[in-house]
């Protein structure tokens, strides 16, 4: 982290980095605990005395306990070392501890003690004091987490990774408690993992590379920044499939000089030449252009005012019940979307019968590897300090490592891979949160947004944005909510006619479809041509049968042309799959030749099905066909519909012959239906049954449930106070260990000396 204004020149040589009077110095934030003064002797005995860093180390201390580890880290390091006293200066070279029984938290580089929020049980002090950093040192922070026990740390280097800091993290296999260094490794957090003694170097030779500058707008890179940027932006889209020309570049430019800064590279040319020879590192550049940062209950004054207003809003809009649908784009691991949930419920605990009403919510990223996390909605233990003890003790069960939403919660959420800026948009959604991801795009993609945002929303829906963010000039489309909160209404009274720019781009997955289908933005061509396209176009959309894409499991990937008469969404939750939405008619026989289709990989065409379209009967052929080729679409099962017609009236040779033909099928058509009657009954009875022994049984499971989670609750309380009296007396034991150390070896000494002089 760095005090801005300034600018830093730096030398080769780290111990030269002192820097003058007045310029721009880093703040590096060190958290550690059970075993970790060991570690941060060996941390700081590998810090130059002129490295022109400053250091502030948080730990889980005893509050009664008057510590000596001011003393004892003296001994590591010619650095000033000295225990935080309030409001004060944070200075270059010098080495911060903080004081036992005080949270930490720094506001343009002056450090603030405060009281701790709970004096026992679950105190998160470097989570409090990396997030303060992260806001007061932005993109400038630098975090380090050591030794010890539990997560504390995580949550913390998350808002130093969204602000585009840096994270530092010691190799648990080194640590003499993995805990905290494992939980940020596996949180996908740490830019370097590696012993103690080489962080301090590591973290020199970064910064070393990472000029120390406030963002610069794209417009003020030069040419050559300019050029190189653009190169970094076309080998991302070739090798991820996804595009990020529309970001906003200084944006971009700051996570590219971030990566050149830990691969030591000094000028961009350099970095595209690395990119080039080193395919893993576009996986890499991508994770970190991403931001995956989110947590529970962001502003906590927005989602008040959601559940207060905006919930209530739409159950008043809905008297009648039903299912509301919302969409959080740009979930990342999905603690937005799970809030949402969480505040509907209580919303409509407190308003409306529960039973009347239902949120389906579909939350989108463009990172899978956020989403598989998304899914399992599991999280650490300290999401506690954003989450209230009444809603973990609700919407949460404890487990091992930390909590997980329960049941009720994790099914009102669809987690999907989806490209905001390529693919299509979910639509007739009556909420819609995208929190903090229009500030990292451009004006031009932003007024592209606004418009498809207002389409997606059904007439009264609702937008909420992030804290720094706004509508801009689309006041036509949204109004504004009273209060400071960016939460907005959809306008029904629009004057707007400009047309919604739908994506169409390089769908995620499919980098190599301009290989083998033709361009969606062919070259001018002649009237001729033209005129050509035009009507090839019209005859697609208007003559063309219908059909569906779906996987080798039969759900829907893509819909062509007009499928409601052949398709329709079943009752209840929502389920995109083929054999779920065929009509009455179709479903048995497509369901047969499906996989019949699927397991001889060829194509199967069923003639003449009978479809029952509003009384009449129609008659439809169904082509299914398993596709090999091309590559990009193999595996991929295309269904076609094709319309027959009604069925020609087929004249009988006589009367009585016709008459004893119907008499005869209407006798067997009698027979099938009573029979088919007395089978529906029977599997009724036998249902009904079921679910009755099904919710006895749920009924007894509940009750125990409720009896282990309070036992639960009870040892976890006991736990978080043990764990915490625990690593605060390895702690104490440490520093007592090296004081006994000192003073034997100084007895020795002074015995040593009465010995030689014969006293």
């Amino acid at each position: 982290m760095v005090a801005r204004k300034s600018t830093r020149n730096v030398s080769a040589n780290p111990a030269a980095a002192l820097p003058a009077p007045g310029a721009a110095f880093t703040i590096v934030g060190i958290g550690a605990s059970a075993g970790g003064l060991e570690a941060l002797e060996l941390f700081f005995r590998h810090v130059p005395a002129a490295s022109g860093m400053a250091f502030v180390v948080v730990q889980h201390l005893d509050p009664t306990h008057k510590g000596v580890m001011a003393e004892l880290l003296q001994r590591a390091t010619p650095m000033p070392v000295e225990q935080i006293r309030d409001r004060m200066k944070v200075e270059p070279d010098h080495v911060y501890l903080i004081p036992p029984n005080r949270d930490l938290s720094i506001l343009h580089g002056v450090l603030h003690l405060l009281e701790p929020a709970a004096p026992r049980g679950l105190r998160l002090p470097i989570d409090y004091f990396f997030r303060s950093l992260a806001a007061d040192q932005q993109e400038h922070s630098v975090g380090v987490i050591l030794s010890g026990m539990g997560s504390d740390g995580t949550l913390g280097l998350r808002a130093i990774k969204e602000m585009a800091g840096a994270v530092f993290v010691q190799t648990p296999a080194t640590a003499k408690f993995d805990g905290m260094p494992r939980s940020a490794k596996d949180a996908g957090l740490a830019d370097v993992v590696a012993p103690a003694e080489e962080l301090a170097g590591r973290i020199a030779s970064y910064l070393q590379h990472v000029p120390l500058l406030v963002a610069r707008p794209a417009n003020e890179l030069d040419d050559k920044n300019q050029s190189g940027l653009e190169k970094v932006v076309l080998i991302l889209r070739a090798q991820t499939g996804h595009d990020f020309s529309l970001y906003k570049k200084s944006t971009i430019y700051r996570r590219i000089e971030r990566r050149m800064g830990l691969h030591q590279l000094p000028r961009i040319a350099d970095y595209v030449r690395y990119l080039r020879e080193n395919p893993q590192e576009a996986g890499l550049l991508f994770k970190e252009l991403l931001i995956g940062v989110t947590r529970f209950f962001r502003d906590p004054p927005l989602w008040a005012q959601v559940g207060g207003e905006v919930v209530p809003a739409l159950l008043a809009a809905h008297p009648d019940g039903g299912m509301l649908r919302a969409w959080v784009p740009a979930c990342s691991t999905g603690e937005e979307a799970y809030s949402l949930a969480i505040v509907f419920r209580e919303a409509l605990e407190r308003l409306k019968p529960a039973a009347l009403y239902s949120l389906q919510i579909f939350a989108t990223d463009l990172d899978q590897d956020a989403i598989e996390n998304a899914r399992t909605a599991a999280y650490p233990a300290n999401i506690a300090a954003d989450v209230t003890d009444e809603r973990l003790r609700r919407f949460f069960v404890q487990e091992e490592r930390g909590y997980k939403l329960n049941k009720e919660i994790r099914e009102m959420v669809i987690f999907a891979q989806q490209n905001l800026v390529m693919d299509p948009p979910f639509t007739k959604l009556d909420l819609l949160s995208c929190r903090n991801l229009l500030i990292y795009l451009d004006a031009d993609l932003q007024k592209k947004l606004l418009p498809l945002f207002h389409y997606s929303l059904n007439p009264g829906g609702t937008l909420l944005l992030g804290g720094s963010e706004t509508i801009g000039a689309a006041t036509d489309l949204f109004a504004a909510l009273p209060g400071k909160n960016r939460i907005y209404r959809r306008r029904d009274d629009s004057p707007r006619m400009t047309p919604v720019e739908f994506p169409i781009g390089h769908a995620r997955g499919r980098a190599d479809v301009a290989v083998s289908l033709p361009a969606l933005t062919p070259p001018p061509a002649s009237p001729a041509a033209s005129l050509q396209a035009e009507i090839e176009a019209l005859l697609l959309r208007c003559y063309a049968p219908a059909a569906v894409l779906t996987t080798d499991k039969g759900d829907l990937v893509y819909i062509s042309g007009r499928t409601g008469k052949y398709l329709e969404p079943a009752i209840g939750k929502a389920n995109l799959n083929l054999f779920a939405m065929a009509r009455e008619g179709l479903a048995g026989p497509i369901n047969g030749a499906f996989a019949k289709a699927v397991r001889e990989k060829t194509a199967v065409t069923m003639k003449d099905l009978v479809l029952d379209n509003n009384g009449d009967s129609q008659h439809v052929s169904v082509t299914i066909h398993a596709l090999a080729e091309p590559a990009v679409l193999r595996g991929m099962v295309l269904v076609v519909f094709i319309d027959v017609g009604a069925a020609p009236a087929v004249k009988a040779p006589g009367k009585a012959v016709r008459a004893s033909a119907e008499q005869s099928c209407l006798a067997e058509l009698a027979q099938q239906v009573q029979q088919a009657s007395e089978e529906l009954q029977t599997t009724r009875e036998e249902m009904q049954t079921s679910q009755e022994e099904l919710k006895s049984a749920n009924e007894e499971l509940q009750s125990t449930n409720e009896e282990l989670q309070s036992t639960n609750e009870e040892l976890t309380t006991s736990k978080e106070e043990m764990q915490s009296m625990n690593e605060e007396l390895q702690t104490v034991n440490h520093e007592l260990t090296a004081k006994v150390d000192e003073l034997s070896q100084s007895s020795d000494d002074m015995k040593n000396l009465l010995n030689s002089t014969d006293i």
